[in-house]
């Protein structure tokens, strides 16, 4: 076989490996949806995508449950302009925004992640020009990158659910959980994880929104740290849309592989 034949088996071979990885990952997409429903997120009280990134931030290593009780502080203390207006929070002395975000924990550094954002959306002309930018999604990326205490996974988080950009959050559920559908080793780094979907999903803003939102509530519900096998929409036989000389359908190998680490496709 000359050098040209082989290249083009192994192109035929990994076209054929994310055929499959794709179809898995929509079929997977498709159980989760009819199980759960839509998912609504990102939830929010005022509807403002100001709101979200704030969420977004107060989200980093704590709960939900946490964040809600931090965002009915900043409510009752300024209103629904808490809510939508960054320069609430620029207006606001460090002692009371410690106050209001302390039931997230990292109190010191927290207000001053969230006044870095703040800073940062109104020297861009405000939320709802940061929107409408005309700037690609990696540029809007980078800068918020740039912004000190915003990391990838918040980055992302602002991306897809304040801005509409196509950016699909990897987060600890995503890894969980696609580790234990076979797709990724349980080492998996962000940017892995990230691949995985992105390259392998088009690249749509409500399918990464509600998959992402799916992952997060079968993470909660049904796909804990010791899962409930027995309940999961995901533990059966799922058809796949591939070609028929293809393996044409999919089951989560986790029930079967138990406490083992499962086969990497």
């Amino acid at each position: 076989m000359t050098l040209h034949g082989a290249a083009i088996l192994r192109e035929e071979a990994a076209s054929a490996k994310e055929g499959y990885t794709r179809a898995v990952l929509l079929a997977i997409y498709d159980a989760l949806s009819s199980h759960y429903g839509p998912q609504h997120w990102w939830p929010t009280r005022s509807g403002s995508a100001w709101e979200i990134m704030l969420g977004a931030v107060l989200t980093q290593r704590t709960t939900w449950r946490n964040v809600d009780i931090a965002l009915d502080n900043i409510e009752r203390a300024w209103g629904e302009r808490g809510l939508s207006d960054p320069q609430a929070i620029l207006s606001a002395s460090e002692e009371e925004l410690v106050k209001l975000t302390r039931p997230t924990g990292h109190y010191k550094s927290k207000p001053r992640k969230l006044q870095a954002l703040a800073r940062f959306v109104l020297e861009h002309g405000g939320v709802q020009a940061l929107i409408e930018s005309p700037e690609s999604t990696e540029t809007l990326r980078a800068r918020l990158l740039g912004i000190w205490g915003i990391g990838p996974e918040t980055a992302d988080a602002i991306l897809l659910y304040a801005l509409n950009r196509p950016m699909f959050v990897a987060d600890a559920y995503a890894l969980r959980l696609a580790s234990r559908w076979g797709l990724l080793k349980p080492t998996a780094i962000y940017k892995e994880i990230q691949r995985l979907f992105m390259e392998n999903l088009p690249h749509d803003v409500a399918l990464f929104n509600e998959y992402h939102a799916l992952i997060v509530t079968h993470g909660k519900e049904l796909c804990r740290p010791y899962p409930l096998c027995e309940a999961c929409p995901l533990n059966r036989i799922l058809p796949l849309d591939v070609t028929p000389t293809e393996v044409n359908n999919w089951r989560c190998p986790w029930p079967l592989a138990k406490e083992e680490e499962v086969s990497v496709l």
